[in-house]
């Protein structure tokens, strides 16, 4: 398909730069298909802490328990014959115990064999330094880099030498701050490993889990360790053309067990997030038994597809052009969410990782 068909206008003003306090404050716009007339949505405003009234008895909800780490690194490019270079460095996927996968910048001035010491940047040193050798360079600025620690030495350098990348259209508009620390990471995060945050998740507060609760809807976790390119834009004319970038996830027998009998019993799919969806629709088999599953996945979801397992989506709004427009297009229609988006945009609702919240039906057509 055209990329241009997944293309809108955004005023700035409904970027959000601050998520909402407290977090189940956020609206939350639901969304379903058709109404009376066909091909018309039923678009109605609600807040996220309404979410169980939309849900019943024996639904589950899928959460991605993924935590950002400090994935940004600064340093210094050291290489023989040639001064020190300031560069930057996203790590996006582990590798390796003592490897990384990471967007570099300025990519184009880093070759294979290049030194690297992170944990400078311009006049400043950070808590110590951590070094690496760029061992493989791809394409668009990525990198593979060997660092001189590993395993558990290395988590513990990178905590102490990178800091938190904020999304591109939040760090543009200010630098990151303690605040981040916590307002990036859902209340449920616990395994290390994503380079930006499942932002669906960030809605959720112990009171609304205990709501929740006390409506009978069930509780999974699954990891999808979210990449860097997340945030990159679709630079190709075709949807058949774009490369998806491929992200470590793990589906655990016992949840796959446990969500095959929620389907049984009659009860709903509903993934918080695109992450959770695109690892649940991985792992589900055609006739939408959903597997244990283990390893990488470059899954790209587009008009046509054709859902396997999960029957609800808890989203945020999403860059126009981008690969998450086109996934919340495939599962609730492209005219629909056309018809979603500027209804958001014209009554206020915050955009990307910050801002509000959807919650949409599958087109079942």
């Amino acid at each position: 398909m055209r990329v241009d068909l997944f293309d809108f206008d955004l005023p700035e003003k409904n970027i959000a730069l601050r998520p909402a306090s407290p977090r189940d404050s956020a609206r939350l716009l639901v969304v379903r298909p058709e109404g009376e007339s066909a091909g018309q949505p039923v678009l109605a405003d609600h807040r996220v802490s309404d979410l169980p009234g939309f849900l019943k008895p024996g639904d589950a909800l899928v959460f991605n328990d993924t935590k950002v780490i400090p994935a940004q690194l600064e340093g210094i490019r050291h290489r023989e014959g040639a001064g020190g270079q300031q560069v930057s460095a996203t790590l996006h996927m582990r590798v390796a115990p003592d490897r990384w996968k990471a967007f570099a910048k300025p990519g184009k001035r880093i070759k294979i064999g290049d030194r690297i010491e992170f944990g400078h940047g311009g006049n400043a040193c950070l808590i110590g330094s951590l070094a690496a050798t760029v061992e493989d360079k791809g394409e668009g600025g990525e990198v593979t880099l060997r660092f001189d620690l590993s395993g558990p030495a290395l988590d513990e350098a990178i905590m102490a030498v990178g800091h938190i990348p904020l999304p591109p259209y939040i760090a543009a508009k200010r630098p990151e701050d303690a605040q981040d620390q916590k307002d990036y990471q859902t209340i449920y995060a616990r395994e290390e490993g994503a380079v930006a945050a499942p932002t669906a998740g960030l809605h959720f507060t112990p009171e609304l889990f205990s709501n929740l609760d006390a409506a009978g809807i069930e509780r999974h976790f699954v990891t999808l360790h979210v990449g860097a390119g997340t945030f990159l834009p679709v630079k190709a004319d075709d949807t058949a053309e774009h490369k998806m970038h491929q992200e470590i996830g793990h589906v655990s027998a016992e949840t796959a067990a446990r969500l095959n009998a929620v389907k049984r019993a009659g009860g709903r799919i509903v993934c918080v997030g695109t992450t959770s969806l695109r690892l649940i629709e991985s792992a589900a088999a055609d006739d939408g038994t959903v597997k244990p599953w283990s390893g990488a996945t470059g899954i790209f979801i587009t008009p046509g597809y054709r859902f396997k397992a999960v029957d609800m989506l808890m989203t945020n709004f999403h860059l126009p052009r981008s690969t998450l427009f086109m996934l919340v297009s495939a599962f609730c229609g492209l005219e629909t969410m056309r018809a979603a988006y500027l209804h958001a945009i014209e009554t206020g609702y915050r955009f990307y990782s910050y801002g509000d919240s959807s919650l949409l039906f599958r087109d079942n057509r």
